[in-house]
């Protein structure tokens, strides 16, 4: 049975350390490609067997979270609120703190620090007691089980101190509602820290909530864009935002695409031509009939690939899984040794080596290191996405480091892919008028860009159009066809041929008729983007199904010394393996011919006018056809890589001296959970820098 991707919306999800144990929670049971995001509250596995559901999602809830039918029409209780919670503990813990800086001898008093303590406790209690039992109790301990133990600790400690009366030196009420209160600052900062690096996901899906003004007999109708179905008819407007795929069925209009690709030149449509859903009318008025609704829409997939991309994890964050998944028990164990080394080995007495073991508690965070990956991933890919590249996988992003060797296809990639006829030669017997009918009936069957320019250039000369009963691709070579009458033809690369001038024959039964001979067009910015690569190490390759001479012809002018041509889809999959075994290759393409090369490279690049087969197949596709597109994707990636390795050093180094720090006691478990707080805030602030910073 295949496996079938679940999403569920999952809230009560505070900081990353609930979306960790979910995400622990759900590989222990062995679902594939999870996916959990704490800031927009959803939750996404495979699994081939839907009976599984029901379980899964109670053992979800028993973890302490709530699965809802839709977030959007979800309202979170003020109470359950994380912002809410610390304004609440934040007005009892500032009186607690202000009895050390003023001599109010009131807050001094044990039973008054107890009532103002007692409010924050139980808050923290709910918080991170219930989230540190669920967690011990599903097997995946987090983070909550350390500020838990470090702030009841604290609180039992000064009860027992209140009670019997022992005196001030036994008071640390503020202790525990400090560690309680800053903790959740923490969330508070990290899930609007973590929200904004969401924000190129969100802004897209506010593309989507708009209107759309259908056509009916009776007039225009308004409603929703998500109502709309396939085949409706829609007016769309001067300023108006298309509300789906569409094609134009009559008027003319200027329209930004700059939301989809990238490019801020408007782009004119007519009858018959696509628009995307999203993009926005800056000129004229048009009435499209929907192609693509709902989740078949092109905003809808990528809005879709951007959320799956951050389910794939980069080979580099496997590290620091590995080492958030026992770090709790090692920092209880390191806790309880400091505990019991400092009571027994030292005179600070019972007071002090509580103090220090609560240090090692609540200053132990692997939140940072949690973050560290995910958060520069996702701001990573967001910034692509702004620059027109549709990055499928965040662990696309560690694949691309060190690049060898790019290898481009010649037609459509490195050119224009818009082709002029330079020269048709009829076979002796043969009449030219039925020989264009001939190219124009096939070609038109194809998306291949030498198909479109043979159609455009030759559909007002073609008078004598065949009437073709069956037309097929054939990867690599061309397409094959069958006239009613019976007549077999075929139209291909001119691999047969002895003159290097003319690229396609044209055969009717196995005989040839008709060469032609086309011309193509280097794309401008191609040079320029040789010449960078160069300068970034990396070696560019030709590979193409086109004639050695005008391949050579091509590599020549761009600088290009290793050429392969004339392979057909299986041998070009064997020359992008030889590159793979040299070093890490990444393959651009367009064509149904370079989908199995796309799919065998590190990193498969496919152009956004590509055919769909080679789409599917690539893990990178340039939704803007600008060639720099190539060099903005590897330096977004090369800065989205750098950011993720000096994350993690930032989460490992604070943990590697914060603990001992805390458990020789040189740190107050009040400047620990402050310090906690703001690694955090560190790691995300960092991979903020990201939208802005220079890549180049």
């Amino acid at each position: 049975m295949a496996e079938q991707l679940v999403e569920l919306n999952v809230t009560g999800m505070h900081c990353n350390n609930c979306a960790m144990s979910i995400h622990k929670l759900l590989e222990k049971k062995g679902l594939q490609n999870v996916l959990v995001s704490f800031a927009s509250e959803e939750v996404k596995f495979s699994t081939a067997d839907q009976s599984l559901l029901p379980g899964i999602i109670t053992d979800i809830e028993n973890l302490g979270f709530h699965v809802v039918d839709d977030i959007a029409t979800h309202k979170t209780p003020f109470y359950d609120k994380v912002e809410n919670k610390f304004t609440f503990c934040a007005l009892f813990t500032a009186p607690l703190l202000l009895h050390m800086l003023f001599p109010w001898h009131f807050l001094h008093n044990p039973v008054v620090q107890l009532i103002l303590c007692l409010p924050v406790f139980l808050v923290g209690c709910f918080h991170f007691g219930k989230s540190a039992y669920s967690s011990v109790k599903g097997g995946v301990p987090n983070m909550d089980v350390l500020i838990f133990i470090g702030s009841t600790s604290a609180f039992i400690y000064s009860l027992v101190g209140t009670v019997q009366n022992l005196g001030v030196h036994y008071l640390f009420y503020e202790t525990c509602a400090t560690i309680i209160t800053l903790v959740l600052l923490g969330n508070v900062l990290e899930k609007r820290s973590v929200n904004q690096t969401t924000s190129a996901v969100k802004d897209l899906m506010k593309f989507q909530q708009v209107n759309a003004s259908r056509v009916t007999k009776d007039g225009i109708e308004i409603i929703n864009a998500k109502d709309v179905i396939a085949g409706d008819t829609l007016q769309v407007n001067e300023g108006d935002q298309v509300p789906v795929d569409g094609e134009v069925l009559s008027g003319e209009a200027s329209i930004n695409e700059a939301m989809i690709t990238g490019e801020s030149i408007p782009v004119q449509k007519k009858k018959y031509d696509t628009i995307i859903g999203g993009t926005i009318v800056l000129e004229g008025n048009i009435k499209i009939m929907a192609t693509k609704v709902g989740s078949n829409s092109t905003l809808s997939q990528i809005i879709d690939l951007m959320k799956r991309a951050q389910a794939a994890k980069p080979p580099v964050q496997k590290l620091g899984d590995k080492v958030a998944a026992i770090f709790v028990p090692v920092v209880l164990v390191i806790a309880l040794l400091t505990f019991i080394i400092t009571y027994f080995a030292t005179n600070v007495g019972m007071q002090g080596s509580v103090m220090h073991a609560i240090a090692v508690l609540v200053i132990s965070c692997p939140c940072a290191m949690g973050l560290a990956t995910p958060t520069a991933v996702m701001v990573g890919l967001g910034r692509a996405a702004k620059n027109g590249i549709l990055i499928k996988g965040g662990d696309t992003i560690e694949a691309v480091a060190n690049t060898k060797f790019v290898i481009f296809d010649k037609t459509g990639t490195l050119t224009t892919g818009k082709f002029s006829i330079k020269d048709i030669e009829v076979a002796e017997g043969q009449n030219m008028e039925s020989v264009r009918g001939a190219i124009v009936a096939i070609e038109e069957r194809s998306n291949h860009p030498i198909a479109k320019s043979l159609v455009n250039g030759l559909s007002g000369l073609a008078k004598q159009k065949v009437i073709l009963r069956s037309v097929a691709e054939e990867k690599g070579l061309g397409m094959r066809a069958e006239d009613v009458e019976g007549n077999n033809y075929f139209l291909g690369t001119a691999k047969l041929s002895d003159n290097d001038n003319f690229n396609l024959a044209l055969y009717k039964n196995q005989v040839l008729i008709a060469q032609i001979a086309i011309e193509d067009t280097i794309k401008p910015d191609a040079a320029n983007l040789i010449v960078q690569l160069k300068k970034m190490g990396i070696k560019p390759i030709l590979l193409s199904g086109d004639k050695a001479s005008r391949c050579a012809s091509v590599a020549k002018t761009l600088g290009i010394i290793d050429v392969h041509s004339e392979k057909l889809p299986d041998e070009k999959l064997s020359v992008v393996d030889i590159y793979r075994k040299k070093g890490k290759t990444i393959m651009i393409g367009d064509g149904i011919n370079d989908a199995p090369a796309l799919t065998q490279a590190d990193v498969g690049v496919s152009m956004n006018d590509a055919s769909h087969i080679a789409i599917q197949s690539a893990k990178v596709i340039l939704l803007n056809t600008d060639l720099q597109s190539v060099v903005k994707f590897l330096q977004i990636s090369r800065h989205t890589l750098l950011t993720i390795k000096q994350n993690l050093f930032w989460a490992f180094a604070y943990n590697i001296i914060a603990i001992p720090v805390a458990a020789l006691g040189f740190l107050n478990p009040m400047v620990g959970a402050l310090a906690m707080a703001f690694s955090d805030v560190i790691v995300i602030g960092n991979s903020l820098r990201l939208k802005v910073k220079k890549v180049s």
